[in-house]
């Protein structure tokens, strides 16, 4: 199993940055998948997910109304388009994928299977 990010970087308060997830390896249809992030020091929180189906996306309620999650699984990646970008929105964003996730555990991070390297995303002031 293979999860690339990508699309990390510098960006302003109030800015947009686009992360991108390419997978491989597996039947990406088959499983859950989503983003989560950290900051040094703290746990990993969640941000937002899907069920295989891609009928159910959830989202943590800090990113609600910002951020957008979309999946495409005739290209095997994911998307997560982020408006509005705070400053606590700065951190390292992972992708990560779960076979047997269900919906009540969508942001569970122990849920999940694998984890990619992940992709700086730096907010400033």
């Amino acid at each position: 199993v293979q999860l690339q990010a990508s699309g990390g970087g510098l960006v302003q308060a109030g800015g947009t940055l686009r992360l991108s997830c390419a997978a491989s390896g597996f039947t990406f249809d088959d499983y859950a998948i989503g983003w989560s992030r950290q900051v040094p020091g703290k746990e990993r929180e969640f941000v937002a997910a899907t069920l295989r189906n891609s009928g159910t996306i959830k989202y943590a309620d800090s990113v609600k109304g910002r951020f957008t999650f979309s999946r495409d699984n005739a290209k095997n990646t994911i998307d997560l388009q982020m408006i509005n970008l705070k400053s606590e929105d700065a951190a390292v964003y992972y992708c990560a994928v779960g076979e047997r996730v269900i919906a009540s555990r969508l942001s569970v991070a122990a849920a999940y299977d694998y984890w990619g390297r992940g992709t700086q995303v730096t907010v400033s002031s």
